[in-house]
């Protein structure tokens, strides 16, 4: 089982900086440790001028593929599942995602962004999420802000998993946590190494 702190959860609502924080950390992560071995992912949004059409997967090492997007013209997108307005393309999350939650022996930590309703459709995504959080590997993670009160269930798990801390990011906090964020994965990976 993860040891206390392993599992760092970054939360708050949408457009707060959740990636972008996961993203300065990564960086400023790989500046202070060159051969950190990272391994995971990351959302961004895909826009259309001023208009966000879609979500595409980005792995640490820039693979990129769509997660989810509101005009997607392939025949089978008719069957894909749906958040919101967005057709979720599983087949290609998985090809990219699920690769990078592969434990191996020399990984030092682990970035998810996100473990959310999109992500989890993929019945594959939260057994490979939930095996990194019984290994002995940090996990730093992004989650969704539960609404009314109420967390999606795979969601739930990881909040409520030993050794999980949670950061709630909202615009006042946000640039400080990203210090506090920082500071934490360094111990975790000085601890580690």
């Amino acid at each position: 089982m993860a040891a206390p702190g392993k599992c760092i959860l970054i939360t708050g609502p949408p457009g707060v900086g959740k990636t972008t924080l996961v993203i300065r950390v990564l960086e400023s992560v790989k500046a202070s440790f060159p051969d950190v071995k990272v391994q995971g992912f990351y959302t961004r949004e895909v826009r259309q001028g001023n208009e966000r059409v879609g979500f595409e997967v980005v792995t640490v090492n820039g693979q990129r593929a769509p997660l989810a997007s509101v005009n997607n013209p392939s025949p089978e997108s008719v069957r894909w599942p749906t958040v919101g307005r967005y057709r979720v393309d599983l087949a290609s999350f998985e090809s990219v995602a699920l690769p990078e939650l592969q434990i191996k022996e020399d990984i030092d930590l682990f970035v998810i962004d996100e473990v959310g309703k999109m992500e989890l459709y993929s019945s594959s995504f939260l057994p490979a999420v939930l095996r990194i959080l019984d290994s002995n590997v940090p996990l730093l993670a992004t989650i969704p802000i539960p609404k009314q009160g109420r967390d999606i269930p795979g969601v739930a798990r990881l909040r409520n998993h030993p050794g999980t801390i949670v950061y709630t990011l909202n615009p006042k906090n946000r640039d400080a946590y990203k210090e506090r964020v920082c500071s934490h994965v360094v111990e975790l990976l000085q601890n580690k190494m």
